[in-house]
């Protein structure tokens, strides 16, 4: 604080990095800041899944492409996200699909990598019982894996929401950073309240976002919580102790 804002002058004429008269002024402008982050981070880790799922259940039923789409997706998220950007930029130009598409390409090696790791991770005996029930490919899939690979993938979709949520502020490049303009726009002008404001809000919406992700994994996998419920979980229907919605029925009964 300084000795003029303690003498009665404004913080923001001060330039105070603390300044509630800078929260209650720009507000509607951190609120729209925060609206476009969040929703450039949605869409972004939407469409990553969209796009990893498939990819990582070709690398699981292709072993010769696991090699190069591992490798592919490693290789871009090397990319410095200026030549990203710039990059992509004869095809999109100033847009918001242009800091999208450079998000959804850095979340699939996080995405693709853990996809494999949860499904890879399904306990053997969980498919051969599944098989023998007279379970397809596509029903074992969504019936047995996928909801044992739940703790896996919901980490990688947690890493990748925080990771992009940071990331997103280097679309300020292009005017489309959310809370990263902000930011941005602070350090040109010297605006200590704003840099510090739009970075603090940053840091919440990863911590936010966060726990958010883990409520949701926990509420999923209810058999993780309790070593006694997973015990009591496993039996005939449910060899692997596991989610009792993933129970291995016979062919002919109800689903």
């Amino acid at each position: 604080m300084s000795i003029g804002t303690a003498a009665g002058q404004s913080c923001l004429a001060a330039n105070d990095w603390i300044c509630g008269e800078y929260l209650r002024s720009r507000s509607q402008e951190l609120t729209d800041a925060t609206a476009e982050h969040v929703w450039i981070t949605v869409v972004s880790v939407l469409i990553g899944l969209a796009v990893a799922f498939p990819l990582a259940l070709l690398a699981r039923a292709k072993p010769a492409f696991a090699g190069p789409v591992l490798g592919l997706t490693t290789l871009l998220y090397t990319i410095p996200s200026l030549a990203m950007f710039s990059l992509l930029l004869p095809v999109f130009g100033l847009s918001a699909a242009l800091v999208v598409t450079g998000l959804v390409l850095y979340s699939l090696t996080i995405l693709v990598r853990n996809i494999l790791a949860g499904l890879a991770a399904v306990p053997a005996e969980a498919r051969e019982a599944a098989r023998g029930m007279g379970y397809g490919p596509g029903r074992l899939l969504w019936e047995v894996e996928l909801p044992l690979a739940i703790p896996a993938l919901m980490a990688g979709v947690r890493m990748a929401t925080v990771s992009t949520i940071a990331l997103t502020t280097v679309g300020a490049l292009v005017g489309k950073g959310g809370l990263g303009n902000l930011i941005d726009e602070g350090v040109q002008t010297t605006f200590k309240a704003q840099v510090l404001t739009a970075s603090v809000l940053c840091v919440l919406l990863a911590v936010t976002a966060d726990l958010l992700l883990l409520g949701i994994q926990r509420l999923l996998t209810p058999w993780t919580r309790s070593p006694r419920r997973a015990r009591t979980a496993g039996g005939p229907g449910n060899p692997a102790g596991g989610p009792p919605g993933a129970r291995i029925q016979p062919a002919g009964e109800g689903a």
